[in-house]
């Protein structure tokens, strides 16, 4: 059984690992791993899981994991540069760490923040913290991420990376039904070349893109 990527557009992805609940599929070109869509959430299922999630923007714990890509990100930052929490969720933490360290910063999420507005700019940069992973149309969400950024603008992605079968199968981040697209390095480095972006990697969920 083949399936098309909803990244590349690719008719070549094959099955990587099936379970009880989905089948998952990679990529041959982009090496994406994704749940084909006749298996994903209703958007009504999915946004109930969210509200299980009980994320305190305030948590020094909390606070110290999101800065493993607000760190990298601040750094390559001109004082006062304006951003985009993009997939804020209902109560975002990057904002206030973000003003805390003098940079502006808005919101956009599609189910908690949904103002089409803020998407009729440009952004110095952009914050995509466990949010990439949730994408239904990844090439759709992409274009519209980098034309969100400015010439030079700087993404900085959050996100589980695939490393192996073996070790997918063991994965814990595929249980999560709102999962449905799974990164790799490789996929980064397709997404870079494509969209002509720098990339660097940090830890082992963070990617920061510089939009040439």
């Amino acid at each position: 059984m083949q399936q098309t990527c909803p990244l590349c557009g690719e008719d070549n992805a094959h099955v990587f690992h099936e379970d009880k609940r989905r089948s998952y599929f990679r990529c041959s070109q982009c090496l994406l791993v994704f749940v084909p869509e006749y298996q994903h959430l209703s958007l009504a299922a999915e946004k109930a899981i969210y509200e299980l999630h009980q994320n305190d923007r305030y948590d020094p714990r909390y606070r110290a994991f999101l800065s493993r890509a607000v760190d990298p990100l601040r750094d390559k930052l001109n004082s006062n540069a304006c951003g985009l929490d993009f997939g804020c969720g209902p109560g975002s933490a990057i904002v206030p760490m973000m003003h805390e360290y003098g940079f502006q910063i808005e919101q956009y999420d599609p189910v908690y923040a949904d103002d089409p507005g803020v998407l009729e700019s440009q952004y110095e940069y952009l914050m995509c913290t466990e949010v990439v992973e949730h994408f239904r149309q990844p090439s759709v969400s992409f274009d519209v991420l980098f034309s969100l950024l400015q010439p030079r603008g700087v993404m900085a992605i959050m996100t589980k990376m695939v490393l192996d079968r073996d070790a997918f199968s063991r994965w814990h981040y595929k249980n999560d039904l709102t999962h449905i697209s799974f990164f790799s390095r490789e996929t980064f480095q397709w997404l870079a070349k494509k969209y002509q972006a720098s990339l660097e990697f940090y830890h082992n969920d963070v990617v920061i893109l510089q939009k040439c």
